[in-house]
């Protein structure tokens, strides 16, 4: 039963967010494009390896929701250290520094943005911005209120102003040029092994709530040329209908890769997907069978079924 109203739900839920931002249909011959670009901004969601590694099990797989979209035009997705047009990191905030782990030197989405424009190569009409970002500043939001520096009424009134700065960051590039702007924003974080862990799944679930309606809200208008893809719906499946996408588990990190640094933001001591690999795995454990890599982000097949999900979506709006 709760499986059928999850279904239901999610169907409800996937028809308004695309009226919210383009009207449900699908596109024509005439419409579909040819991508000629994929560049991407943003957080752990979409860093595709800036410093070696992605938030996921690195299993020389595609581990990342984005490289299965550009890699379904044949397109490639590399990151910008690495000489490609994927400028994403890994703990990046939206426009506030140090990021979630403390380290200031991590461009945010905003600088992130700055420097692809500022370096001459405009928006063509056929490039693809892909764009993830939210996760890390709700990190550092929910910590605020797990050490006691903020009230949750207080971090769901900065979700809302996250929310319009990540709007307004999507805006700047439609405004320069781009025409197809796909993009989603974090997950209901309520369902994160971390939330869960401390306690904090109702504050959570209200300021990934929060956050992700300001961010509709403030591109409500740019419907012709922005799509959102919905990572909180799509989650959400996985968590509750867990066999129907192949999983087993998703109450456990399949990964052991502790960072005795600050890691993925968290805190010191705990598991860091970056650092996963093959040989980090929990003894005998199947990684496909697993939703979560770390307390936060997911494994490989998760990113791998949100990909077709986020390719579908686009494929049927453009």
């Amino acid at each position: 039963m709760a499986a059928n109203w999850m279904r239901r739900t999610a169907l409800v839920v996937a028809c308004a967010s695309t009226v919210l931002l383009a009207a449900c249909g699908s596109s024509t011959t005439d419409s579909a494009i040819t991508p000629s670009r994929f560049i991407g901004f943003g957080d752990a969601i979409i860093d595709v390896g800036q410093n070696g590694s992605s938030y996921s099990v690195n299993d020389g797989t595609v581990n990342n929701w984005a490289l299965y979209v550009a890699q379904q035009y044949g397109k490639t997705l590399t990151a910008s250290s690495k000489g490609g047009l994927n400028y994403a990191y890994g703990n990046a905030r939206i426009a506030a520094t140090p990021d979630a782990a403390g380290n200031a030197a991590t461009p945010t989405l905003a600088a992130q943005i700055n420097g692809f424009l500022a370096s001459g190569s405009a928006l063509q009409n056929d490039d693809v911005v892909l764009l993830s970002a939210g996760t890390s500043d709700m990190i550092v939001a929910l910590s605020s209120v797990i050490d006691g520096s903020q009230t949750a009424t207080q971090i769901e009134a900065t979700a809302r102003t996250l929310g319009k700065q990540y709007a307004d960051q999507i805006r700047r590039l439609t405004t320069a040029g781009a025409k197809h702007v796909v993009f989603t924003g974090t997950y209901d974080l309520g369902k994160s092994l971390w939330a869960i862990e401390k306690g904090k799944v109702d504050v959570a679930s209200a300021a990934s709530k929060a956050f992700n309606e300001s961010l509709l809200i403030g591109v409500n208008d740019l419907g012709n040329v922005a799509l959102y893809v919905d990572l909180t719906y799509y989650v959400n499946l996985l968590v509750f209908s867990p066999s129907g996408y192949s999983f087993t588990n998703v109450t456990t990190p399949v990964c052991t890769s502790v960072d005795a640094g600050p890691g993925i933001g968290i805190g010191a001591g705990q598991i860091n997907s970056a650092l996963c690999t093959t040989a980090t795995l929990l003894p005998g454990a199947s990684q496909n069978a697993y939703l979560f890599a770390d307390k936060v982000y997911l494994t490989p097949s998760a990113y791998r079924q949100f990909g077709t999900y986020a390719y579908d979506k686009f494929k049927a709006r453009w």
